[in-house]
């Protein structure tokens, strides 16, 4: 097999397409094909980690809405996720697949605190590392939490994967409009100044600013991880330069050089 396409990315499966077709909880056949997925992307020599939603467990606008305090709200959030990230965990180490979780919110009875030197050891040892908890702050998403880790572990792209048959990035949402048309690639700019709503907009400027590529693809469809790795038009990937004045090349970065 040929060299895969980056050697580190940051995968973002949303919360409810761990839920399978009911939408809420976690269905074990959809962890255990995730599980499958990543493995078999480690298996083409590609550091994997691993930011996950809670959107199957709560959303925190929704709570927010209800008179919630929105704060509070999101904290509920960032437990959902460590449930996600503990039933992958799971389903990953019963594949074979040796992984840590690690949490922004401190809970060292079931995960280890997030430590950017410790993920990058974890990741140099040929571990899954799953990270938990959002950013551990309220009012940011976890695709902010997911653009931020990529930076932070100077993973070459960040890969969201999508559910309910959306498969890419498009003009509309395709569920409610037959006309919306698909992007093979798009620039970051224009994904924030039409609106397209495929992530918030903190995190596509997030990953512009750290010339970090996101690819959006279906991750239900067999083997859509190893093929975009594999360097296949899969999905839609968002691309283009950043400013000159914030540009950032990974082969610029100095040596980490974590301890174990």
């Amino acid at each position: 097999m040929s060299s895969p396409r980056w050697k580190r990315i940051v995968f973002k499966p949303s919360g409810e397409a761990l839920a399978g077709a009911s939408g809420s909880g976690l269905d074990g056949a959809t962890l255990d094909h995730t599980a499958r997925e990543i493995i078999a992307v480690r298996e083409m020599g590609v550091d994997v980690s691993v930011v996950v939603g809670g959107g199957n467990f709560w959303r925190g606008r929704t709570g927010a809405m209800s008179g919630m305090d929105a704060t509070q709200s999101d904290h509920i959030g960032m437990l959902g996720t460590v449930m996600n990230a503990l039933a992958l965990q799971d389903s990953l180490e019963r594949n074979g697949q040796s992984t840590r979780v690690m949490s922004a919110i401190e809970m060292p009875r079931i995960a280890e605190p997030y430590i950017r030197r410790r993920a990058m050891r974890h990741l140099e040892k040929g571990r899954v590392v799953i990270f938990a908890a959002g950013t551990g702050n309220p009012f940011f998403t976890t695709d902010t939490a997911a653009a931020l880790r990529a930076a932070e572990m100077d993973a070459n792209a960040l890969l969201k994967g999508t559910h309910s048959g959306v498969d890419g990035v498009y003009s509309a949402d395709p569920r409610r409009d037959a006309t919306a048309t698909k992007y093979d690639e798009i620039d970051y700019m224009d994904v924030m100044t039409k609106d397209l709503k495929v992530m918030d907009a903190t995190a596509i400027a997030f990953c512009r600013d750290n010339l970090i590529p996101i690819v959006v693809f279906d991750m239900s469809a067999p083997g859509a991880l190893q093929s975009i790795l594999g360097g296949e038009q899969v999905g839609t990937i968002i691309h283009g330069e950043a400013p000159q004045s914030r540009r950032r090349r990974h082969d610029d970065l100095p040596d980490t050089n974590p301890q174990s």
